[in-house]
Parts: structure tokens; sequence; C-alpha cells
């Protein structure tokens, strides 16, 4: 039976591939609409959690988004 499965598997393959050219539909980059700045998400973040009273966790925070860009 090791050949009937191997053709299986080899009509499976094709059955998944596209008969003709592929088409790209559209080119460019997804902006959520709810996007921060990075330089501006420390102060984002703590308003948003109400940990404004915590400022040197919030300075610390914000040496990391500037030490560590992404």
């Amino acid at each position: 039976m090791p050949g009937t499965l191997g053709l299986d598997l080899e009509a499976f393959r094709k059955a998944q591939r596209a008969d003709g050219p592929a088409t790209i539909l559209a080119i460019g980059t997804a902006t959520p609409p709810n996007a921060v700045d990075q330089s501006s998400y420390p102060d984002y973040y703590f308003k948003i959690t109400n940990s404004e009273h915590m400022t040197e966790l919030k300075e610390k925070f914000r040496r990391m988004c500037k030490k560590f860009p992404i």
C-alpha cells in the first residue's frame, strides 16, 4: 500500500496548486487606526492604565522605548 499513499499525496498536492499565473492584488502597509508613536507610547500607556502616579517606572519605560526601538 505504500505506492497508493504516494499517489494520493501527489494528487492532493497537485490539487492545491493554481493553474495559472499569480496576481498581486495590492501592495502597501496596514496601519491600524489606533497606532501610537513609540516616543509617546509611555505617556499613552500610563494614562490608559491609570498609572500616571508611578513616575519612576514611567521614566524607566521611556528609556526602554528609546533604547529598543521596534
